[in-house]
């Protein structure tokens, strides 16, 4: 009786969610695992003379599964004897655990039939404590084989890119929430964000920030490809020396490509100006190639430049960063200023700006952040210091970006709004054939008037301002009265009430840019939001008759036709 009460299957259910959501994160780390070591198992098996054993092939796959978080290894079997860090992370290895992460935290606050799901802290705790509860066991494992890992590297910066990930999992099942600000925020805070479009401009930061790394990382892989192509004697003579037989080419094949990121983003830092080290005595930049570099054979690195001063084929480079600055600038514009926009729907130059500002800040941080993963120690004394500088890189990002997005994204923003701002009305009214919505003090266009007229009307210009919302009547048939001007504010019904049969009333507002109405499937358009003050100065109010321009006159009954001259 007690296991039917509500209560208690709803601890139950909670209780197995709970358990659930943290064997999602244990699985997640097995699923990782298992994949790395059938790889290593597979080149083990394949190699003709196979050294250590199976046990000597798992604690391989132990140590490489935790150097893609990140963690520092420590290799023994030196021909020297001394102990060699190795610090360089593939990153295209990193993609594997940190995709199955953020996958599982993503899934664990989706409901499913019989349990319910967690709230947003809980799976994120209990996600991340299950991967590292595995990364843990993995790491006792692997001290006994020849890559050990470096305890201290495990809390930094691997435990750091597996909450990363959870986090970044949990923030997706959520919607993508950008603010608003925490509850005990101030609420001035709460209403000045409010008003500044936070989330929209967060967002354009964001999207353009992350627009400006992929154009550093596909500019960076274009100059190694290059650097390849240029090199590819060496680069062959290298790959054929690593190795004799099928199955070494195979493990030397598959080293290259998980490294392929890497090199993209020294080739960016190359493209910025910072350059990278190859040992602690050389630095290639595109001013100079200097120093003893420290260079291990393998088919990446042959797509280094030549000793020397730089050419002009190696300054040429800057062409990453110039095109990464451009991407900031028109991801930012996009939404300060699109297409088809308007003054008063554009942003301002001061918001164009400062997105564009925080965009260039973002893809700085990120760009840093991928220099400081993509090189590191290869060993001792000369090999102690490998690949970019991580601030250095960030700092040239965040100058090029910053240097070259905001102004560009000032310019391109003044070059779409270089026509008054007018909006798609403008482009929709001169696709029917209607007159452009006009400007105020602009001459107001003519269009010929058809043989017998009763074609097209001439455009009549008339009003008054008035301070509200009014409708004024427009003949339904297509006619104007004699005058040819429509009936000013307060005159056209004095009692207050509907217009006469025949009219239909067309709303005019007093503020705003333009107004649009349709009538008989044609539209009226004004430039200027109305009529006047009680003053009495006329402004231009365009409109068109209400019936088919493509009606032909001879078709219609005379009565019909109207006084050629009406218009």
């Amino acid at each position: 009786m007690t296991e039917g009460t509500p209560s208690l299957s709803a601890e139950r259910a909670r209780s197995a969610g709970l358990a659930f959501t943290f064997l999602r994160g244990a699985l997640a780390a097995g699923l990782g695992l298992s994949a790395l070591t059938v790889l290593v198992m597979v080149l083990w098996i394949s190699s003709p003379a196979p050294d250590n054993g199976p046990g000597g092939a798992l604690h391989t796959a132990a140590g490489l599964w935790l150097l893609a978080h990140g963690a520092e290894l420590i290799r023994t079997d030196t021909l020297g004897g001394t102990p060699a860090p190795v610090g360089l992370v593939p990153l295209l290895l990193t993609v594997v655990p940190v995709w199955l992460v953020h996958r599982a935290s993503r899934d664990a606050l989706e409901a499913d039939e019989g349990r319910s799901a967690p709230s947003a802290a809980s799976a994120f705790a209990l996600v991340t404590g299950g991967y590292l509860l595995v990364g843990g066991a993995v790491a006792l494992y692997a001290r006994g084989g020849s890559l050990s890992v470096q305890i201290p590297s495990l809390l930094f910066p691997a435990a750091l890119v597996v909450a990363a990930a959870a986090g970044a999992g949990v923030w997706t099942a959520s919607g993508h929430p950008i603010g608003p600000p925490p509850s005990w925020a101030p609420v001035r805070l709460h209403e000045e964000l409010a008003r500044s479009r936070f989330r929209e401009r967060a967002d354009t930061a964001c999207r353009s920030a992350a627009a400006g790394v992929a154009a550093l990382l596909g500019g960076g892989a274009l100059l190694v490809a290059v650097g390849l192509v240029w090199h590819a004697s060496a680069a062959q003579q290298s790959f054929v020396h690593l190795s004799g037989d099928w199955a070494g080419r195979v493990s030397v094949l598959l080293l290259a490509l998980v490294l392929v990121p890497n090199a993209a983003v020294w080739g960016a830092a190359y493209g910025m100006g910072p350059g990278f080290a190859l040992g602690t005595a050389s630095t290639a930049t595109p001013l100079a190639f200097s120093g003893r570099p420290a260079l291990p054979v393998f088919p990446l690195l042959a797509a280094v430049p030549d000793q020397g001063p730089g050419t002009v084929l190696n300054w040429a480079a800057a062409a990453v960063p110039v095109a990464a600055g451009v991407t900031v600038a028109w991801f930012t514009v996009r939404r300060a200023a699109p297409v088809h926009a308007g003054r008063d729907e554009a942003w301002s130059p001061w918001e164009t700006a400062l997105t564009a500002g925080l965009g260039a800040l973002g893809c700085g941080v990120g760009t840093a952040v991928l220099a400081a993963a993509a090189g590191g120690p290869l060993g001792t004394r000369a090999l102690a210091e490998f690949g970019p500088s991580w601030w250095l890189t960030g700092a040239a990002a965040l100058a090029w970006t910053v240097l070259l997005g905001v102004p560009g994204a000032l310019l391109v923003r003044a070059w779409r709004l270089r026509g008054g701002g007018r909006g798609p009305a403008w482009e929709t009214a001169e696709a029917e054939g209607a007159p452009a919505v006009r400007g105020p003090g602009e001459a107001p266009e003519q269009l010929p008037q058809e043989p017998g007229g009763g074609g097209r009307r001439w455009w009549t210009r008339s009003g008054r301002r008035d301070t509200g919302e009014r409708t004024e009547p427009m003949p339904a048939s297509g006619t104007m009265p004699a005058s040819g001007t429509m009936p000013a504010s307060g005159t056209a019904s004095p009692s207050g009430t509907a217009s006469p049969s025949g009219t239909v009333p067309v709303p005019v507002r007093a503020s705003g840019p333009r107004v649009s109405a349709t009538a008989s499937g044609v539209r009226a358009a004004s430039a200027t939001g109305g009529a006047g003050s009680e003053g009495g100065n006329a402004e231009p109010y365009d409109f068109l008759p209400t019936e088919p321009w493509h009606e032909p006159t001879a078709a219609r009954p005379p009565e019909e036709a109207g006084p050629s001259g009406s218009a």
